[in-house]
């Protein structure tokens, strides 16, 4: 487990930025690989546009997989603009044309007597697989639940979506099946100024990835907007020469 010091090195540039700042729920075994670090952003209402065309992407049966049915296209826009951002929690993973390529979203229970209990789903595009999104998405989602107080994280799948529950048992989850249908459950420890400070330090490095990604795209349209400038000029003066 990675220190606070250690998160805010790495949040600032002056740390290793190939290991994930994270606190796990699980520790983790002395022989086990760190998990390569991705910048992973939180999400708000402006961008619902890009989490419904992320959703809208996957395929059918990746749609059955994510919300349990075959969920259709004015499904998946009604679920899109049913989002409650303010009680529950919305994290994306992007590429460098800023495509959301990978989001998590952590509902909070909305009864004040469940209010220790959250549950997570996930989804990646399917080119995005094999690079341990998902299961990033869920270390990042555990340090929010903890640091809101959540002692018990749920997650709902199909029996057969084998990397879902892949990643529960991964992170010591209990996993039931009846079914056609599982149920993982995972027990939090509370949270630590360790926990929090992680929470902050991963949320800027997602801030200033993001804003690199930005700023690159936009350089990138720059210069292909100059690039037509000039393919015009040189037409217009082959046209113009004798």
């Amino acid at each position: 487990m990675l220190t606070a010091k250690t998160l805010l090195k790495a949040s600032l540039g002056l740390g290793s930025f190939l290991k994930a700042p994270m606190v796990e729920a699980q520790p983790r075994a002395a022989s086990a690989p760190q998990p390569v670090m991705v910048p992973i952003r939180s999400i708000g209402p402006r961008e619902r546009d890009r989490i419904a065309q992320h959703l809208l992407a996957l395929t059918p049966h990746d749609r059955y997989l994510r919300f349990g049915y075959a969920a259709g296209d004015e499904q998946v826009q009604r679920y899109v603009d049913g989002l409650d951002f303010e009680r529950d929690e919305l994290f994306g993973i992007y590429n460098r044309r800023l495509d959301l390529i990978a989001m998590a979203h952590l509902a909070f229970a909305p009864d004040e007597q469940h209010s220790d209990c959250a549950e997570f789903g996930v989804s990646v595009a399917a080119h995005a697989r094999g690079r341990g999104y998902g299961a990033r998405l869920f270390e990042r989602a555990v340090v929010v639940a903890r640091n809101e107080g959540v002692g018990m994280l749920f997650i709902h799948a199909l029996s057969e979506n084998a990397a879902m529950l892949k990643i529960a048992r991964n992170a010591g989850a209990t996993v039931v099946r009846s079914g056609s249908e599982s149920e993982a459950h995972l027990q939090l420890p509370s949270a630590t100024f360790d926990s929090r400070m992680s929470e902050i330090a991963l949320e800027q490095y997602a801030a200033v990835d993001y804003h690199l990604k930005t700023r690159a795209k936009q350089f990138w349209a720059f210069l292909a907007s100059l690039q037509e400038v000039r393919s015009g000029m040189r037409d217009a003066r082959s046209k113009s020469a004798p």
